[in-house]
């Protein structure tokens, strides 16, 4: 039994190895550059909204008000940006992914 856990184990572990073969590519949305895109959007969002709000010089970076608005403004970027996401997945930095040709022993479930 034990065996059989370390077999599986290791067929996982180089299941995608340099010797499979890229049977195909899928374009996808790149993600890690999605990092950048959500602090601009929620700065921005955050500029509009409190750009009347009156100027105050304190001593202490602890407002309640303040806090709340920035947890919102970022709340309204990742809504917007899931959005467009799953509606318009072209608007954003494509990448193309590999998928690989199942092997002689592999079959599907």
């Amino acid at each position: 039994m034990a065996s059989d856990f370390h077999r599986g184990y290791l067929l996982s572990f180089f299941a995608y190895n340099s010797l499979m073969e890229i049977a195909g590519y899928r374009r996808e949305t790149d993600l890690s550059k999605m990092g950048p895109t959500l602090v601009i959007a929620s700065s921005l969002i955050l500029a509009i909204r409190t750009a009347k709000w009156p100027r105050i010089a304190c001593d202490t970076a602890s407002q309640p008000e303040w806090d709340a608005e920035v947890e919102q403004s970022v709340k309204m970027a990742h809504r917007i940006l899931s959005h467009l996401l799953a509606k318009s997945p072209f608007l954003f930095p494509q990448k193309d992914v590999p998928w690989y040709q199942p092997g002689e022993d592999e079959s599907p479930p």
